[in-house]
């Protein structure tokens, strides 16, 4: 009896389709201040990068703004860029983090994805940065 489901793939795109030129920073008001911003989204997604079946989350990225706020256009247009990328949970939310530190150099992040569950099992994934 063969395996019908080997042979059943769906495009699976590398990570360089996460898009990262589209993010942009804009000017905080508030640097000496400990205000904590906080994004949170139902509808972040990936692949699995063996099967190309879908990840979904609960994605929240919090965090002490330095001198730079993220546009929300662009962030969310760099989130849906994960949408067909193969990456596992763990890597994703490490990958945002990093990505989000670079741009915007805060004071501290967090990203916290808490991906459905599947075959039984749900990920909740943190990383967090301080400076």
């Amino acid at each position: 009896m063969s395996d019908k489901y080997q042979q059943r793939r769906f495009d699976i795109y590398g990570y360089e389709k996460i898009d990262t030129e589209v993010l942009e920073a804009i000017p905080y008001e508030y640097p000496e201040k400990n205000t904590v911003v906080e994004y949170i989204t139902e509808e972040f997604s990936s692949v699995c990068p063996w099967t190309g079946l879908p990840d979904t989350a609960r994605l929240t990225i919090r965090y002490i703004p330095n001198k730079k706020l993220v546009e929300l256009k662009s962030l969310k247009y760099y989130l849906t860029s994960f949408r067909n990328v193969g990456i596992l949970q763990e890597h994703a939310v490490n990958r945002i983090l990093d990505d989000l530190v670079k741009l915007l150099e805060p004071k501290f992040m967090e990203v916290i994805g808490e991906f459905h569950e599947r075959g039984g099992i749900s990920t909740r994934v943190v990383a967090r940065y301080e400076k």
